[in-house]
């Protein structure tokens, strides 16, 4: 099995992860990582600010492991922001009966409502560096660009609307894996 969790920065899509690995015992890859190995080693000229860019680069090589996984029988989540809106088009159907999909996404009213809470806990699983560009207002579009681009494509959006929590552990308690 393979899960994709999709999403815009700050939904917790890390800590999702995480809780799935401490559940199914799934390991995760991280897509910032490899971005970060990749630029760090010199492997590529982007920089973390080259987002569509970065998406173009790095999916490829995402795919190419998940396809390795599951050829492989193993189970893996696969959790970041440079998952394309159209990432089914890149696999045939003998790979897709084993990804499931989630996209996280928050609605403006909840940004709105807890952008203390979302920069409170912006590192409860790993150590980030802050960020000067985190308006409410880049918050808000950066979810938005999600929920449209996904939905377009046909994807189901888990909207975080009020309490953070029970989405997640509700939609973890729906997995039945």
């Amino acid at each position: 099995m393979i899960i994709i969790i999709a999403g815009a920065s700050h939904t917790g899509k890390t800590l999702l992860s995480q809780k799935l690995l401490e559940k199914y015992r799934f390991p995760y890859l991280s897509v910032d990582h490899l971005k970060m190995g990749l630029i760090r080693s010199g492997n590529t000229l982007l920089t973390p600010e080259d987002d569509d860019k970065l998406t173009d680069y790095l999916f490829p090589i995402v795919r190419e492991i998940i396809k390795t996984a599951i050829e492989n029988s193993q189970n893996l989540i696969v959790e970041g922001c440079y998952i394309p809106f159209d990432w089914r088009r890149q696999f045939d159907e003998t790979y897709l009966p084993s990804i499931r999909f989630i996209c996280l996404a928050m609605t403006d009213r909840y940004i709105e409502g807890h952008i203390g809470d979302i920069k409170r806990y912006e590192s409860s699983i790993e150590h980030r560096v802050e960020c000067g560009d985190e308006t409410v207002e880049k918050f808000k579009e950066d979810n938005r660009k999600n929920i449209e681009g996904f939905t377009a494509a046909g994807e189901k959006v888990v909207l975080i609307d009020s309490d953070y929590e029970k989405t997640l552990n509700d939609l973890i308690g729906r997995m039945g894996i």
